[in-house]
This record gives C-alpha cells, sequence and structure tokens, in this order.
C-alpha cells in the first residue's frame, strides 16, 4: 500500500477490540521508529512510555476524561513526555550532541525564559507523535492520538521525575463496527487547493 492510501484510511479510532493484540515484533518497531523521530539540532528532550500492564492502563484510564474506554480496550497505550529539568537536558546534550549543536542551544535557545524553552521542547516531542501515527497508518495499526488526559496524573502514576507527560496514543485494533472508520463517516479535510500553495 502507498503511503498516500495508508494516510487516507487512517482515522483517529473510537473503539477498540480488546482480544485483538499488536505483535510484539510491532511494537518493538514502533519503539524503534520514536526512537528516530526528528528534533531541533536532535536534541531529543522526550521520553516514549509503553504502557500494555493492565492495572496501569486501568489506572490511567481514570484520569484520562472522555477517552477511558479507548485506554481499556487498546493494546497499548504511549505517553510522550518531554523533559521537565532543563539542567539535566543540558547534562544531556553536552554529552551526547556535537559542539556546534550545544553551541546554538546556548546562544539561541537557552537565554529564553523557562516557559519558553519548555515550549520549545513540547514542539519537538510533538513532530514524534506525528511520526509514530504516520508509522501506525503504515503498519495497519489503529491509533488515536490524546490531549484529553491529565498531564500531572500521568506523572505520578508513571513516577516520572524530571520528564512531564503531554500527550498519549492510545494503539490496537478497531471493532469491526467502530462509527469513525472512513467507510462509515468519509474523513474531512479542507480541499487541497485551500490549504497548499505552490510558488
Amino acid at each position: 500500500m502507498s503511503f498516500v492510501k495508508a494516510m487516507q484510511q487512517r482515522y483517529t479510532t473510537k473503539n477498540y477490540d480488546a482480544s485483538k493484540k499488536i505483535t510484539p515484533k510491532k511494537i518493538e518497531e514502533l519503539k524503534e521508529v520514536v526512537r528516530l523521530s526528528p528534533s531541533s539540532i536532535n536534541s531529543q528532550p522526550w521520553r516514549f512510555t509503553f504502557v500494555s500492564d493492565k492495572e496501569t492502563k486501568e489506572r490511567l484510564s481514570m484520569v484520562s476524561w472522555l477517552n477511558t474506554d479507548r485506554i481499556l480496550n487498546c493494546d497499548t497505550v504511549v505517553v510522550f513526555s518531554r523533559i521537565d529539568s532543563i539542567s539535566r537536558f543540558e547534562e544531556q546534550i553536552e554529552r551526547e550532541l556535537p559542539k556546534g549543536a550545544v553551541d546554538y542551544y546556548k546562544e539561541f535557545i537557552k537565554p529564553w525564559p523557562e516557559s519558553r524553552i519548555k515550549s520549545w521542547f513540547d514542539r519537538q516531542v510533538y513532530l514524534s507523535l506525528g511520526v509514530l501515527l504516520s508509522a501506525c497508518a503504515n503498519m495497519g495499526i489503529d491509533a488515536t492520538p490524546m490531549e484529553g488526559i491529565e498531564p500531572e496524573k500521568y506523572d505520578e502514576i508513571l513516577d516520572y521525575k524530571d520528564y512531564a507527560a503531554i500527550v498519549a496514543v492510545a494503539i490496537g485494533h478497531r471493532t469491526e463496527d467502530d462509527f469513525n472508520q472512513p467507510h462509515l463517516k468519509p474523513k474531512s479535510r479542507m480541499d487541497l487547493d485551500r490549504i497548499v500553495e505552490t510558488i
């Protein structure tokens, strides 16, 4: 299947079949996919937590607003978090990145207020979110991105210290009657010529 076709067929899954599992091989592939995600100056200010443990999923489901059933019935919940300690981030890049990247950070990013630096971290994490959703579409895995979570409570449940949850993604396989499937509810996107300009 072409990538365009995969994206045409992907949708935000509303109902998961708890009896259908993702193979361990595909889960490992998805872990590698998010590890390979791009980020500005290769900063990688993130952590990805793959949760398939039933008890932990149940606890997360209780602090996920309207997404409770999706979390309970999906195969795995992937929690995307950003590094929450700027000093730890700076130690990380000094250790992992070349001098040019570190110098760029020090000159252009470090002078910003803390809130703006963390917002920059968030934007890098969202790049990896798009990568995961695209990979799922290409691999025939259903996915639901969820900002409808209580991040601070996720942090408590997952025992995060220097990281902060931002968004989660339920992954698994849809029920046959999921009402949001494109053949039942056509995708709603603006026309190409309204959003894409060629110069």
